[in-house]
Formats: structure tokens, C-alpha cells, sequence
């Protein structure tokens, strides 16, 4: 019987647009053999979406992304906004405002180097020989990002004082901690829950929610805490100690950035940012979107590397519709043709590279 997937696509600016083609050629290409259909509506977002309509994230895209089950995020951003008010920018207008209007509370980023790319990593070799295989979850519409109140004043003495605000509530840590123990399962059952608990309440009060939740819920899976600094010195260490770990906002919002750096290109990595809501397939409504930026300085050439936004599409089949099969013939398509030496500029490494379509093509022929 055929089924037919609807989703929102934000190809947004930079290389977005160039790469979110070809990522909706290789999901039409993995799924149409399973009889699947494919309905997307397309929508502007981010510095295009000021250029068109005065506004990063304009009613008429949230509109189409109400009616859909899923949302396709390309990148936003550019030189071109840099100059507007800081809360006007793309990233800041577009990006925080679909978080808090979907409810999207949990982003899951896989760490992944395939050993054949271990050069692009910063770490030595011999710390990293197989590669990396590891996933961090950032909780992500709490903490000091959204805490109120927030505020800029100027004290008596002329000074100016700024103020934000870290708060967490016990319901939002163990929704967290439950996407956590969920990606565990599928892996090797050890989740690290990272905070600052030595320092801050916030914390403080994480640690303890995190502990009990798991000793009622998951008395099966190991779990460990380790202080964020700790955690971002381990990660360069020796991140393959680690299986799942997560964390709150601004911790999971750095740690996940160092995970980008040690796996070498940002143009593998993938994204998918979780909602409370469900879809019609009684699965998480979710944002997926490449972990990198738009790459202003090589967009519309056609060498951008398009892996990361393929990967991305390959998590929106996993999560929101619930397609596991497909999502690994992707992801294993991605690898062989890695692996084959089919590369794009920044992990070619010695090798001819390739342009974008040309990337797409190799992951096509080995789907």
C-alpha cells in the first residue's frame, strides 16, 4: 500500500538551497522503490526570507510547516544580515522561534567519522583508529536561553548590568534523560548526563532528577555523570569512552560544536531536533538539519559537501516517520561511497574531488 510522507522544506540560504536539491533527489530515490510517496512544500526561511518578506521566519513558512509532519532545514545566515539587529539576524529570528513554536525541547546529533576520514579529525590518529561513533542530545527549548527574566539596565553609577536567567524544571530534565535512555537503547546502553552540579542548582537538581529517573525507569542501562568541563576535555581526549551523552541547553550547545570539530567536517554531520507533539504517524514532530553553516564563500559553485543534509533526511525518515530500514540503506550508501573515495573538497584528503551532484550521484548508485 502506498504511503505518502509530507514534510516542510526550509532550504533557507548559502549552500542551503544547492544541497537540499540534491538531498530531496536521494530521498525520492530510496523511498519511490518502497512505494512511497513524497509531498513537501517548499518555504523561505532566514536572510531569503527577509529579502522576500521582511521577516527571517514569515507566517506563510510556519503555515506549511503547521501542515506538515516534518520539517527539511537547509541554513540560514550570511554576511549580507550581519548588519541587522542582533534579535533581526536569520540565525537568532528564524532558528530560536521554530524551536519554541513546535516545542522542538530535544536536539540529537550523531558524532560520526568514518575510519577512512580520520585524517579530517583534529585528534591524532592513534587516539581515534577506528574513527568516532558516538550521539550527543542537547535539551533545547529550556535553561538559560529562554529563562526569564532576561535584561540589560544601567545601575546608578552609569555602569550597564546584564542579567539571564538558568532554569529547569524536574518534567523537562526527565523528558530529556527519556530521549536519552531511547538512543541508548539502540546503541550500547551507557548514557553520561553532563552538568555543573559542583556549581549550579540548576544542576544540582539535574543530577538528582536524572538519577532517580533512571534508577525507576532504565535500572538497566548504565548510567554516569561527568562535570561539563570534564566532559569537554574527555571529549578530546578519548571521545569513543563516551556512547550517548546529553546535557542541558548552553552545555549541549558547546559540547555538540566540540563533537562537530573532532569529526572533522561539519559537512557529515547530521541533526534532528525533536518535538513534544506527534505527527500522523504517532511519531515525534522534528526539525533535521546539516550541523554546519551556509558557507557563504562557496555557495552556488556546486562543491558544497551535501552528506551532511542527506543524513539529515535520512533521520527525518527514522524519527518522524518511523522508516529504520531506509534511513540505514542511506546512511550506508553515504559510507560506501566514502569509503570508495568519492569525496567532496573538504574530506578529499589527496583524492579528486568532487562537486555536489557528483556526491549525490555516488550515494544514489550505491543506495
Amino acid at each position: 500500500m502506498s504511503e505518502t510522507l509530507k514534510f516542510a522544506v526550509l532550504p533557507g540560504d548559502g549552500i542551503g538551497p544547492e544541497v537540499m536539491d540534491v538531498a530531496l533527489e536521494v530521498l525520492s530515490a530510496a523511498t519511490k522503490p518502497e512505494g512511497i510517496s513524497l509531498d513537501f512544500s517548499s518555504a523561505d526561511v532566514g536572510g531569503i526570507a527577509i529579502d522576500n518578506h521582511g521577516e527571517a521566519l514569515p507566517e506563510s513558512t510556519l503555515e506549511v510547516c503547521r501542515a506538515a509532519d516534518a520539517i527539511l532545514f537547509g541554513s540560514v545566515g550570511g554576511p549580507k544580515w550581519e548588519s541587522l539587529p542582533p534579535k533581526e539576524q536569520p540565525e537568532r529570528a528564524a532558528l530560536l522561534p521554530l524551536r519554541k513554536e513546535f516545542s522542538l525541547f530535544a536536539n540529537i546529533r550523531p558524532g560520526l567519522l568514518f575510519p577512512e576520514l580520520v585524517d579530517a579529525s583534529p585528534l591524532k590518529t592513534e587516539r581515534i583508529p577506528d574513527g568516532i561513533d558516538i550521539v550527543c542530545i542537547r535539551e533545547l527549548t529550556g535553561g538559560i536561553y529562554f529563562g526569564q527574566p532576561k535584561a540589560t539596565r544601567t545601575l546608578e553609577d552609569g555602569q550597564k548590568e546584564a542579567l539571564d536567567t538558568m532554569i529547569y524544571k524536574t518534567s523537562e530534565i526527565e523528558r530529556i534523560a527519556e530521549v536519552a535512555a531511547v538512543a541508548a537503547y539502540g546503541r550500547g546502553k551507557k548514557v553520561c548526563s553532563v552538568d555543573k552540579a559542583n556549581v549550579l542548582e540548576t544542576s544540582v537538581l539535574w543530577r538528582q532528577t536524572v538519577t532517580e529517573y533512571f534508577k525507576k525507569n532504565h535500572p538497566d542501562l548504565e548510567l554516569s555523570h561527568m562535570y561539563v568541563d570534564n566532559a569537554a576535555m574527555q571529549l578530546a581526549r578519548d571521545p569513543n569512552q563516551f556512547d550517548v551523552l546529553f546535557t542541558e541547553n548552553m552545555f549541549g550547545d558547546i559540547l555538540s560544536d566540540e563533537m562537530g570539530v573532532i569529526c572533522g567536517s561539519l559537512g557529515m554531520m547530521s541533526s534532528a531536533s525533536l518535538g513534544v507533539s506527534q505527527n500522523r504517524f504517532d511519531k515525534p514532530f522534528g526539525l533535521y538539519e546539516p550541523a554546519g553553516g551556509t558557507a557563504p564563500d562557496i555557495a552556488g559553485q556546486g562543491i558544497a559537501n551535501p552528506c551532511a543534509q542527506i543524513l539529515s533526511a535520512a533521520m527525518m525518515l527514522r524519527y518522524s516517520f518511523g522508516y529504520d530500514a531506509i534511513a540505514d540503506r542511506i546512511g550506508n550508501a553515504v559510507k560506501k561511497a566514502v569509503q570508495d573515495g568519492v569525496r567532496t573538497g573538504d574530506i578529499a584528503f589527496g583524492k579528486t574531488p568532487v562537486g555536489t551532484k557528483e556526491m549525490a550521484a555516488a550515494i544514489i548508485e550505491r543506495l
